[in-house]
């Protein structure tokens, strides 16, 4: 049966718990990371797959799981890993994990039974990789993601430098234009990073583009330059060119004398980098980057992004980096550089990006965009305010994919949307003496809650504020008559209802049944669409391709629809894409539609393999008996329902009889048995009545549960059996409408619907804070005070006290 991308990821996390303990995950990835690049090749060669990769002989995978037992197990791993690094002198180095470390992986017993649990599980059948690689989607490179971006979550702060989120990544590739051809009609683009970690945004932006990109990396950690290497072999980009150095003090992209320049730069730099002139001068710098000023001594963030602009290439060259708020305004030295840049109109574009985004640091940080090409035509600067767009994510937050989208379409459309973005001109940037903080010149602030005095003294809502509901107004005008008169006071309305009543009446309006009828009809047009889509996958389809043409196509359905946001019902997709539909459709792409059964087994401490059940590839149990028998699946939810509501009623019972004053007190077991052979005991005895009448009761019931328990097992056998015979009785286009209809659009339908359903909670919430502000007018507040002040003297003097306040 073909492995979900789900269960490689799982497996080779369990792989990460045998290293745990000994050291952390800025280490310990290290060996898991070389491991997985060498099952990879290893597994390639021996499925005879094209690589520039070379295996040599005695030095793949299977020849270390082949001395998993022998005491020296370590060293010959090492020596192994620097066979293949001989082999492949085009790769560099890849010796980042030293596999005969006692100090951690323990003394020599620990740490071969620890190196030899490992090569176990890497040798699972979820992690055979010539079977499970399907082309077009980099599943393997996806687990690598998945291992550094974990690995990045728990080696804590400052450690998880080696990793920028894939969302992020993503977004810069986007808006440096990497998924346009080139305009001259070449077949290859170039592409550099700097500062490239473990090349995850290289990679990111190499897989946007529609033509073969020549991918350059420098990292100053020899160590994740190593991973670097490797990450580029399993996404397959063996030809990547990644070299280790400091790239500021000796860049190692050279063209004789002069830097390299390529047509796509980005980067990921060190944050404010305090000794980033350690081993140059930059004022006699000899690639001349620092002509537009000197960054300061304990700054290097300037230094970095001016390193990238000298290496675009000189007409058309582009770049993104991602650097923290303050270079955006700090004065001084970067306040220079920064009106010199924005003079030379290279500053294209600048994103906000949300707070406590990064793994290396919590502050807010910006991408800036940077474009050569038509430079001195640019009059001014696109400014996209995303800091508030994430989703809180463990410790960290998260862009969304509807975050990353809008932040992509507002881009490549130069939207202006307010307190979002905007196209700043550099007249006013200039007017505000070349300072680039976005809330300069967009006003992304939550308005402040108004309070409307003259409403607060005499009563009624402000239409001013009602004025700010206008987007609801738009879709439900009569409800706006319905809910609200004029005042006797000019400008301010009065609530025809009570604030309570209001979320009904807007649930059982024409118009809110219109608009729900409206949301269904646009769903109903993007099914049906679809529909055929989802029906027409087959093997080798590129699963990324096709969530991408799904996301379009229900993003464009409800893009001109009012109240429901076309990026909230993308986020459902991609929710729901996520878990299970992702897994779903690798697995159409690797195998085709399989509903085939097979017995799901658990193996036990003796090595013994035990049937646990039984699953089918695409289709779970649950949905197929529902299918299938309805009656049977509503009938056993009702005995379910029968029996834990008197198993719920008897363990109440058993608990307060067992009490002092209980029939149970001192009983050792309340069972079948003990309860015959106390009625037994007591029948007969007139003063034993009660409990006689409690314990024949407890016992009926409890006779009761257990009859319907075994109904219940009975029905379970039979209904899995005669499903599992369903199921493998199934047709490929049988398995195919229940997998689309039943699972795929029906939960889509369900969460989808939930955005028109949170419309009206949203609406109702608005309107009811509004009602409820200014429902009790300050004299009639006032009134109640006085009222109960009286109420309390008049308390107090019937006994016979005096409260001083009364007095006054």
């Amino acid at each position: 049966m073909p492995i979900k991308k789900s269960q490689i990821y799982s497996s080779l996390w369990s792989a990460c718990d045998e290293l745990r303990g000994g050291m952390d995950a800025s280490q310990y990835k290290d060996y898991i990371l070389t491991l997985l690049f060498i099952k990879y090749i290893s597994d390639l060669h021996k499925a005879g797959r094209r690589s520039l990769i070379v295996v040599p002989r005695g030095a793949s995978f299977d020849d270390m799981y082949a001395i998993r037992h022998e005491d020296d197990l370590g060293d010959k791993m090492n020596k192994m890993v620097e066979k293949i690094t001989s082999a492949n002198a085009g790769i560099g180095n890849i010796n980042v994990a030293d596999f005969d470390d006692g100090n951690k992986l323990g003394d020599a017993r620990e740490k071969k039974e620890k190196l030899a649990r490992l090569l176990a599980i890497f040798s699972r059948p979820e992690l055979d990789l010539t079977s499970n690689r399907v082309d077009g989607d980099d599943i393997l490179g996806d687990a690598y993601e998945y291992l550094m971006k974990n690995f990045a979550t728990e080696s804590g702060k400052s450690k998880g430098q080696f990793y920028t989120p894939a969302e992020v990544s993503r977004l810069i590739a986007a808006v440096i234009g990497m998924s346009n051809r080139p305009a001259d009609g070449e077949s290859l683009v170039t592409l550099y990073d700097p500062a490239c970690g473990s090349g995850s945004l290289l990679l990111r932006a190499a897989e946007a583009s529609p033509v073969k990109v020549s991918i350059h990396g420098q990292e100053k950690d020899g160590s994740t330059a190593g991973l670097a290497r490797m990450n580029m072999v399993l996404h397959g980009q063996d030809t990547a060119v990644i070299h280790d150095g400091n790239t500021l003090a000796n860049p190692r992209f050279k063209d004789g004398d002069v830097l390299r320049t390529f047509d796509y730069v980005v980067a990921n730099p060190p944050f404010s980098q305090k000794n980033w002139m350690t081993g140059f001068e930059p004022a006699a710098d000899l690639y001349h980057r620092f002509e537009d000023g000197i960054p300061p001594e304990k700054n290097g963030d300037y230094a970095f992004l001016l390193h990238i602009i000298k290496s675009m290439k000189p007409k058309t060259g582009k770049g993104a980096c991602i650097l923290p708020h303050g270079i955006l305004f700090r004065g001084n030295a970067e306040a220079d550089i920064r009106r010199n840049l924005i003079k030379r109109r290279i500053i294209k574009a600048i994103i906000s990006l949300p707070p406590n985004l990064f793994y290396g640091t919590g502050i807010p940080a910006c991408i800036i965009v940077l474009d050569k090409e038509n430079a001195a035509a640019r009059d001014g600067i696109f400014m996209i305010d995303a800091s508030k767009g994430f989703i809180k994510d463990g410790a960290k937050n998260r862009l969304r994919e509807q975050d990353i989208q809008k932040a992509m379409d507002v881009f490549h459309e130069c939207q202006e949307i307010p307190g979002y973005s905007r196209m700043v001109p550099l007249a006013e940037i200039d007017a505000n003496d070349y300072n680039l903080n976005l809330p300069r010149y967009i006003d992304s602030s939550n308005d402040e809650v108004r309070q409307n005095l003259f409403a607060h003294l005499n009563g009624g809502i402000p239409d001013d504020d009602l004025r700010e509901l206008d987007d609801y107004w738009q879709v439900f005008p009569q409800l706006r008559t319905q809910l609200f008169s004029p005042s006797v006071h000019v400008g301010y309305s009065v609530l025809n209802v009570p604030s309570g009543n209001i979320r009904s009446l807007i649930l059982e309006s024409p118009e809110f049944q219109q608009f729900r009828t409206a949301v269904e009809n646009r769903l109903s047009r993007w099914m049906q669409q679809t529909r055929e889509l989802m029906m027409g996958l087959h093997v080798g389809v590129h699963a990324k391709d096709f969530i991408r043409t799904l996301g379009d196509s229900l993003r464009e359905l409800f893009h001109d629809m009012h109240l429901v946001d076309e990026y909230d019902v993308y986020q459902r997709l991609m929710d729901y894409w996520e878990e299970p539909m992702r897994d779903d459709v690798y697995l159409i792409a690797a195998e085709g539609w399989i509903f085939k059964t097979s017995n799901l087994t658990k193996t036990d401490k003796k090595g013994k393999e035990k049937i646990t059940g039984w699953e089918s590839p695409l289709l779970p149990e649950t949905l197929l008996q529902q299918h299938f028998f309805p009656d049977e699946v509503e009938e056993l939810h009702k005995k379910r329902l029968q029996a834990e509501q008197i198993q719920t009623e008897l363990d109440s019972q058993e608990e307060e009889q067992l009490g002092e004053d209980g029939f149970f007190f001192q009983w050792e077991k309340v069972d079948l048995a003990a309860l015959k052979s106390r009625i037994k005991e007591i029948k007969g005895d007139l003063l034993r009545a009660e409990e006689l009448a409690f314990l024949r009761d407890f016992l009926a019931r409890k006779t009761s549960v257990n009859e319907l328990k075994s109904d219940i097992k009975t029905l379970e056998t039979k209904l899995n059996l005669r499903t599992r015979q369903a199921c493998d009785a199934l047709t490929e286009d049988e398995g195919k409408m229940i997998v689309v209809n039943q699972k795929w659009l029906a939960s889509l339908r369900s969460s989808i619907h939930e955005d028109a359903e949170r419309v009206m909670h949203t609406f109702a919430q608005q309107l009811k804070i509004l009602a409820d502000r200014y429902a009790t007018p300050l004299p009639e507040i006032e009134q109640n005070v006085v009222e109960l002040k009286d109420r309390v003297t008049a308390h107090l003097q019937k006994m016979g006290l005096t409260w001083e306040g009364s007095q006054r």
